[in-house]
């Protein structure tokens, strides 16, 4: 795992030690967590056109509102890893590798081929 992850996951359980709400974060309560601010950040784009959710940047407000939602479903997914002992890095590695396999990219034909 990258060190600049596994820093951010210790700030987070020291953060949460420091608070004793250890208690509280279950893989259960965490998982729902991470599910609340997920939908928080899809309600910022709920009611956008597709040309107005590629311009939510632009409008200050609005990404302040954005970059929030990212931080809060990222420390929740974070502590989530360390609840349950997963390397969140080697997990999206994995995973990409057996999408590879499982969806191969289009072939354009070699010359002379499907002609």
């Amino acid at each position: 795992m990258s060190d600049d992850v596994q820093a951010l996951q210790k700030r987070l359980v020291a953060f949460a030690a420091a608070r004793d709400w250890e208690q509280y974060h279950t893989p259960k309560n965490l998982a729902a967590a991470l599910s609340v601010e997920a939908a928080e950040l899809v309600e910022i784009f709920q009611w956008l056109t597709p040309e107005e959710s590629a311009r939510i940047m632009a409008d200050p407000e609005a990404a302040h509102r954005v970059t929030d939602e990212v931080a809060d479903v990222l420390s929740y997914l974070l502590q989530f890893c360390s609840a349950v002992g997963v390397d969140p890095l080697a997990a999206l590695a994995a995973k990409i590798e057996r999408n590879e396999s499982r969806f191969p990219a289009a072939k354009d034909p070699e010359p002379g081929e499907g002609s």
